[in-house]
């Protein structure tokens, strides 16, 4: 392929709108155009790393036993009602009528879809375990599409479901997703951890996020290096540290403080003269509509995640201010969990309070606080009202084994569920025993963001000059720089090279433009061909052609006779 034949069109300022480096280098890079906010054009160059991507994929799928299928984008909003993710799934589905009125949903996923489609083909224990996967355009009203293709409208995604008789078969197809992730992401030059995940509008009773670890990642993963626990920080768990239950002294009977115009912990902390750590912060939720109090310690953070799944809520949201007012008696700043307004307001705690003893908390009765507060004694929180609710900082301790966890971020690009009969339940989904007795299939779903993985082997793999792409996923493996394109003998030796790459099934790009050496390399470097071969009349007349690897910039060019230059790049991209 000739650089001359192809539409790129490679830029030297970085795009005024992107924030992180491998979105800034897929835009200099001319592997996509953006179209409008979240939405992009791949273009040729992009799309060829797609492309091996999504082949990647698709083997790896086909190795571990799925099959392959292609469902409509277009989903009728009648298999959205009946699972109750109409109403659920919130303003970033988007949602359409046809000309009759009826209503539909541009797929974000194809959970309904395939469930539906299970239903009215399997009938038989004999047609099982079977999974399923399609590699097809999803679409999400992101309310700040950001970062390029990590979040963006429209997004290609490889999403595979599996259907088994039992728990315990579906446990079989998860690992066998499992483990095909791990060869996915190792074949992107990717290294991607499984790390525990919360299973969100999905549903389902267990799951695996993969992540890329980047400075860049939207995601918090908590790691433990000590037995190698890792979840994400919407499901990562801790023990209560030493020293969060209180000392055990007896504690004084609390007393009323006038905290004037201090609402924050930070300002009646400074007020006080006293840490964060010595306060209870007590915010208010809407759960399911009910008031509900949620206290925590005053240097931590509510983990509405942990939060919404302890209380069994379908909606949960910080209540609104007559909410707050009507069960507390007091303004958001001066909540505590000491005789509320509402006296059968559900109060709820983190574990770490659990005994906690010396505290101070909101007095229910704005611009007061009370000191020395017992909460077991000055409350009426019981055991069953303590539970894990914060979100877990660097240093927390290991739920596993209780050595001290790292916080690191992580860029999201694969996710494994294991559905049980959510789906199958409402769908009725059910196959026939050998002894004809009716059981309901039970579900596993599997993710891979295939636009997204592409961006991140960019975000993991790139230096100052561009990208740096592993051999497997690059849109081409070997640029061929043709310095002298006018001169017959050198464009010769670059055309014999380029036959003999291809016959070896090396994709290979001739930059053929009448360009000066500078901006070829420069180019070469940005889109970050592995290999870069220079074919000119100076280096020919010094006796050879210069192969070089992209991966190592400190790394000397080569010189080698033409007729070698074939082996020394297979040479440098199986290395």
């Amino acid at each position: 392929m000739k650089w001359s034949k192809m539409m790129i069109q490679t830029l030297r300022e970085n795009p005024g709108d992107a924030e992180i480096d491998s979105h800034k280098l897929l835009v200099r890079a001319s592997l996509v155009k953006k179209l409008s906010g979240g939405l992009y054009t791949y273009m040729p160059l992009g799309m060829r790393s797609l492309n091996k991507v999504a082949q990647i994929v698709r083997e790896e799928m086909d190795r571990a036993g799925a099959q392959e299928i292609v469902m409509p984008i277009l989903q009728p909003a009648e298999l959205w009602k009946t699972s109750g993710r109409w109403e659920t799934m919130g303003p970033g589905m988007f949602r359409v009528k046809d000309r009759g009125s009826h209503e539909y949903a541009l797929s974000p996923t194809a959970e309904e879809t395939v469930t539906d489609l299970a239903k009215s083909v399997v009938s038989s224990y004999r047609q099982l375990p079977v999974t399923l996967y399609q590699i097809q355009w999803k679409f999400r009203d992101e309310i700040r599409p950001r970062f390029g293709l990590m979040r963006s409208k429209e997004f290609l995604m490889k999403d595979a479901y599996s259907f088994d008789v039992s728990l315990e078969a579906a446990d079989a197809s998860y690992m066998a997703m499992f483990e095909a992730y791990k060869r996915i992401f190792a074949r992107c030059g990717l290294s991607a951890h499984p790390v525990e995940a919360d299973t969100g509008d999905i549903g389902g009773k267990f799951s695996h996020e993969f992540h890329v670890l980047a400075d860049s990642g939207e995601d918090g993963i908590a790691f433990c290096a000590g037995c190698g626990y890792a979840a994400n920080l919407e499901k990562a768990e801790r023990k209560a540290g030493n020293g969060e239950r209180g000392t055990g002294n007896e504690c004084p009977a609390f007393e009323e403080v006038h905290t004037p115009g201090a609402k924050t912990i930070a300002q009646v902390s400074e007020f006080m003269g006293v840490p964060g750590s010595a306060f209870v912060k007590s915010l208010i939720y809407a759960v399911d509509g009910v008031p509900v109090m949620v206290c925590v310690p005053g240097d931590r953070d509510v983990n509405d995640v942990k939060l919404k799944h302890f209380l069994g809520a379908k909606k949960l949201e910080l209540a609104g201010y007559e909410m707050v007012l009507n069960a507390s008696g007091a303004n958001a700043g001066s909540v505590g969990p000491v005789k509320p307004a509402d006296p059968a307001m559900r109060i709820v705690a983190d574990q770490s309070l659990k005994g906690a003893t010396g505290r101070i908390v909101g007095a229910n009765k704005d611009d007061y606080h009370l000191k020395n507060v017992d909460l077991a004694r000055d409350t009426k929180l019981t055991d069953a009202d303590f539970a894990d609710l914060v979100i877990v900082q660097d240093g927390d301790v290991c739920p596993r084994c209780g050595k001290p966890m790292q916080i690191k971020r992580g860029i999201e690009v694969g996710h494994v569920f294991k559905l049980g009969t959510k789906y199958t339940d409402a769908f009725k989904a059910v196959y026939k025993t050998d002894s004809l007795q009716e059981q309901t299939m039970v579900m596993g779903c599997y993710g891979i963001g295939v636009s997204r993985t592409v961006q991140a082997v960019i975000e993991q793999s790139h230096d100052k000059d561009g990208i740096i792409w592993p051999a497997a996923v690059a849109p081409f493996q070997v640029v061929i720089d043709l310095l002298d394109p006018e001169d017959e003998s050198v464009a010769k030796i670059a055309a014999e090279l380029e036959a003999a790459l291809e016959a070896e099934k090396i994709d290979v790009l001739v930059d053929d433009r009448s360009e000066r050496p500078g901006v070829k390399f420069k180019d070469a470097d940005l889109i970050g061909f592995p290999v870069r071969v220079v074919v000119g009349a100076k280096g020919l007349s010094k006796g050879g052609v210069e192969v070089k690897a992209r991966k190592d910039p400190k790394e000397a060019m080569k010189i080698v006779a033409p007729a070698d230059a074939l082996a020394a790049v297979k040479e440098l991209l199986k290395s």
